[in-house]
């Protein structure tokens, strides 16, 4: 591999590289992938609303629509809004409206795309609930959304629900074994391990995290990707878990501040591995519960604006105790 070749892969953003520019080529969500595709077979595309975590494809469904449908015109007839930041009634009333009555030609209807839907505030979910009654013979939406209960009702009542899974460990790893082939990459089995785990069911996530660490040279191992990815390894997890449940707060606290202080790992980021891992660490089945009642205590005051740290050593301090009895 010679010097120049990382500073070339620099140049592009891999998630834009090789986002799917068809259905087809839409990973892990084969069943959502087939019913949309008879849709557009039959030409009787309906309002549709994507609901599912980020990364699992659900911006790339909806351009993928558009292409399939209008070709190289789809940008034309294609409106991209995101919610989040353009989450007033007016941009409902003026943008939206203005989209959906503009003049064209050479097909029946228009796309508009609302990006994280259950951003918009109630007064414009409800302007939009009668737009989508007004323009429904020449304009179809498509709202994407984490989560499907912040959507008012008569909009979901008007659209055909899809929700996304997290994708599956093998459909990333497949992706990102053909990516690294392409790139000229070696990734180790370890390191394509550690990707997956850090992912997350994130496609978005573990492309960025194999660029990231194809970037320092060399191949891409275990370590790289703990490194690049600020990810606690599994194991380390475990054994503060484990420590804190044998009754050891001081140790495990230990633990707790090196991958907060030193590794520079957010607590948000530890709260989301120790629910993931619950059912790994072979734990019996009362320790298990008590660990979950104390994770969604943690995760809900940290929400709500409480110290990471504090709510953290808190977690352990109340397995420990249950520990020492």
């Amino acid at each position: 591999m010679s010097e120049a070749e990382p500073q070339e892969r620099g140049r592009e953003v891999w998630i834009e590289k090789y986002r799917p520019q068809s259905l087809d080529e839409v990973f892990g969500q084969e069943e959502i992938v087939s019913r949309l595709q008879s849709y557009i077979a039959k030409d009787d595309l309906p309002h549709l609303l994507f609901a599912g975590p980020a990364g699992v494809g659900k911006t790339t469904s909806a351009t993928a629509i558009a292409k399939e449908i209008y070709g190289d015109d789809w940008r034309e007839n294609f409106l991209e809004l995101n919610a989040s930041d353009e989450r007033g009634i007016d941009v409902v009333r003026d943008r939206i409206k203005n989209f959906a009555r503009s003049s064209f030609g050479g097909h029946d209807y228009r796309i508009i795309f609302l990006d994280e839907a259950d951003a918009l505030t109630s007064d414009a979910q409800s302007a939009l609930r009668r737009t989508m009654e007004q323009f429904s013979n020449n304009t179809r939406f498509v709202l994407s959304c984490n989560y499907s209960s912040r959507i008012i009702d008569p909009i979901q009542s008007r659209c055909a629900v899809f929700r996304f899974a997290p994708l599956s460990d093998e459909a990333i790893a497949g992706q990102l074994r053909a990516i690294a082939e392409n790139e000229g990459i070696d990734v180790t089995e370890d390191g394509l391990d550690a990707l997956v785990y850090a992912a997350a069911g994130d496609m978005r996530k573990a492309i960025n995290g194999l660029q990231a660490a194809s970037v320092l040279g060399g191949t891409v191992d275990e370590e790289a990707v703990f490194a690049i990815t600020s990810t606690a390894r599994p194991e380390v997890i475990e054994e503060m878990v484990r420590t804190a449940l044998d009754g050891d707060f001081i140790a495990a606290r230990s633990k707790l501040d090196t991958l907060l202080t030193e590794e520079g790992i957010a607590g948000g980021d530890v709260i989301d591995q120790l629910h993931r891992s619950v059912w790994e660490f072979g734990l019996s089945d009362r320790e298990a519960v008590r660990l979950m009642d104390r994770i969604g205590e943690a995760d809900y005051r940290i929400t709500v604006g409480a110290n990471e740290q504090v709510q953290l050593e808190a977690l352990l301090a109340s397995l420990a105790l249950e520990g020492e009895e």
